[in-house]
């Protein structure tokens, strides 16, 4: 059994009559990404939010290190070294874009000249020093997502849960996007978790894939067997969002 690495085992998860997760396990070593797919209703979000906290699950454990997570709060968990960015981003409008970074640092328990130092280290490693001094509320949709992404950043987590980084993002901003993970990885070195649907950009992200099916794992492997995988497709008939690689 792995011990060095993230493990969410054997995770299950019912709302009243409807099992949402059944039986699910997952694993992620350290500086690997793993993109979770799965159309609409897969039980993503979900998964995710037992991962970092904010939902309790009815069996299995979530581990780092082999250190069990489970009962501990969000921000217990952010200590622990998971940090999870949301679809919204849920930035601090009247905050500037270095204060909303600084917080994800403060979060964490670390003192103000050590996260003024960690604030000052993202901006630079993902190329935000000309937004760092604007307002998070006059910022366009994309560069929102971006911030986000870098608040979760500065806390240093040995593992970083993306919800849905692409979405609503336009086709010149996905490129940035995928540049600012690689630039995560090579410089903070954390592992890093990747939920989506859209398979051509966790293809491109990840190292490895995993495919979610009505709460069933039904796939874990590389994103071009994903791809090529006849159940995968199957889960994803009529889902406009399954194509190749870009």
């Amino acid at each position: 059994m792995m011990t060095q690495g993230f493990a969410a085992r054997e995770i299950s998860k019912a709302f009243g009559a409807l099992q949402v997760l059944d039986n699910v396990s997952l694993t992620i070593k350290p500086r690997e990404t793993v993109g979770l797919l799965g159309p609409n209703g897969a039980g993503k979000t979900t998964l995710i939010n037992i991962v970092a906290g904010y939902e309790p699950q009815d069996g299995g454990t979530v581990t780092i290190d082999g250190a069990p997570l489970d009962g501990m709060s969000p921000d217990k968990r952010a200590r622990a070294g998971i940090a999870r960015t949301f679809q919204s981003g849920r930035l601090f409008n009247s905050l500037t874009v270095a204060e909303n970074i600084a917080l994800g640092a403060l979060g964490v328990g670390v003192s103000k000249k050590i996260a003024e130092e960690r604030t000052a280290s993202t901006i630079e490693i993902l190329g935000l020093a000309s937004l760092a001094p604007l307002f998070a509320g006059s910022l366009s949709h994309g560069n929102a997502r971006l911030v986000g992404l870098a608040r979760a950043v500065a806390s240093q987590p040995k593992y970083l849960i993306m919800d849905e980084p692409a979405a609503g993002l336009n086709e010149s901003e996905v490129p940035r996007l995928l540049e600012a993970l690689a630039t995560i990885r090579e410089n903070i070195g954390c592992g890093m978790f990747l939920v989506d649907h859209n398979v051509g950009l966790v293809a491109e992200a990840c190292d490895r894939v995993a495919v979610l099916a009505t709460g069933i794992l039904i796939f874990d492997g590389s994103p071009q067997e994903a791809l090529a995988n006849a159940e995968v497709k199957s889960a994803y008939l009529g889902d406009a969002t399954f194509g190749g690689l870009h």
